[in-house]
């Protein structure tokens, strides 16, 4: 039988549940997608805001707008369109009923839990699809599915929710989103850095310039030797390195 199973609202920077339905099955597999559920929770952020993933004989469905995601767990054979409907269904009531003041602000698991009673009628009447009031549009959704699919997640970018190992997040092409890096900062230069900065250009430059006349007076004096040439040049060469690596770490 096809059926949507839970739904919970959460927060998408921290992943904090918001409200949730709380008469969900408990058989292995629905736990199982309840595991699920806390560790796309936690990814919120670097996903897309429409996703799925096949888990089996579930399908776990979500939506995120305005910093706050709304997730539902549906057996297999539950309609795409309906899932996606109830979903934005409840985005809209939530909207309504909490400012954004309030849901960024929270600070304890489940303080809008009292909106679990609008989840639970909006489910009974998804859960009996002939006894939908004419409101929904399946029609535009249908489209805006076909013009815009969820991003379909792999169980393998779940990583630790099975005791897979993790697999980052990959870029999500044509969602608006880009994967995490690695945050680089930039230090400021010291003091310290910009006087050995200018003293090894220094040092390099008077080198460079000693080499220039230890090779004019070698073609003058043949009796001039020629390691005093190299030893300059070797000595610009090292100034410039120097050079180069302060320049390197202060960025």
């Amino acid at each position: 039988m096809s059926m949507i199973l839970s739904a919970s609202v959460v927060r998408v920077r921290d992943g904090l549940p918001l409200s949730a339905s709380t008469d969900y099955e408990q058989n292995v597999g629905v736990q199982d997608c309840q595991k699920y559920f806390k560790t796309i929770a936690k990814r919120l952020s670097q996903l897309p805001d429409r996703c799925t993933l096949h888990a089996g004989l579930y399908n776990l469905n979500f939506i995120s707008s305005l910093g706050v995601s709304y997730m539902m767990l549906c057996t297999e054979n539950y309609p795409s369109v309906l899932a996606f409907c109830f979903l934005d269904e409840l985005q809209k009531e939530f909207i309504t009923t909490y400012n954004m003041m309030k849901t960024n602000t929270a600070v304890r698991p489940y303080c809008f839990i009292e909106f679990d009673n609008f989840i639970q009628r909006t489910k009974q009447r998804y859960n009996n699809p002939r006894s939908l009031s004419t409101k929904i549009n399946l029609a535009d959704m249908q489209t805006e599915i076909r013009l815009r699919p969820p991003y379909q997640i792999s169980l393998s970018e779940l990583g630790s929710a099975n005791g897979y190992p993790h697999v980052p997040l990959p870029e999500y092409k044509g969602t608006g989103k880009i994967s995490t890096a690695p945050h680089q900062r930039l230090e400021p230069v010291t003091l310290s850095g910009i006087v050995s900065f200018l003293l090894s250009l220094l040092c390099g430059a008077l080198n460079l310039i000693r080499g220039f006349h230890a090779i004019e007076s070698l073609l003058q004096n043949d009796r001039e030797d020629l390691s005093y040439v190299i030893a300059f040049f070797l000595g610009t060469a090292a100034c410039l390195y120097q050079v180069g690596s302060s320049s390197y770490k202060s960025e």
